[in-house]
């Protein structure tokens, strides 16, 4: 039996580890852009500004039911993921992308069975000059968040921890 991640559970669970920074909420600034309204897994960023190049490269590769981090550092000029990266990330077996700044083609990221949350919608598309760095710690709206922590997220928001909360509440639950 599968049970549902909640963050609102997480949260209540995880006081101490939130106070100690080991669990990270991160700021309720982001939208739901995919069809996916809760998805959880392992780490990889990426930091990049109004180039997608190091996003497509991530994507292109297996996702093993990840979550990408993309550091856009929260620009509003330009995209950094559309439909045709959705697609792709899906393809490859991603769970999700969380975008610090914007995203284009909403409605063919909300075709794919992804999760993916930004901060707002943007027709512009992005450079691609290949700039960019992989899988280093990266700020999202003042949170750290690094290669290999979990992200979690739901309707009630997203949060980040050093280890997989819902592994630690599987074997509590049994």
């Amino acid at each position: 039996m599968t049970k549902t991640i909640s963050t609102c559970d997480f949260c209540d669970q995880q006081i101490e580890a939130i106070a100690a920074g080991s669990v990270r909420v991160l700021p309720p600034q982001f939208k739901n852009f995919g069809r996916l309204l809760a998805f959880h897994g392992q780490v990889s960023t990426v930091r990049c500004h109004e180039d997608n190049s190091q996003v497509r490269a991530a994507l292109e590769t297996a996702g093993m039911a990840r979550v990408l981090v993309v550091d856009g550092g929260g620009s509003m000029r330009h995209a950094l993921f559309g439909g045709n990266l959705a697609a792709l990330a899906a393809r490859n077996g991603w769970a999700g992308v969380v975008i610090d700044g914007c995203v284009r083609d909403v409605a063919e990221i909300a075709a794919a069975p992804i999760g993916v949350r930004a901060l707002a919608c943007m027709p512009m598309p992005p450079s691609k000059l290949g700039e960019g760095s992989r899988d280093v710690a990266v700020r999202i709206q003042g949170v750290w968040v690094r290669p290999g922590d979990w992200l979690y997220a739901d309707v009630d928001g997203m949060l980040v921890s050093t280890q997989a909360l819902h592994l630690a509440t599987a074997s509590t639950s049994a």
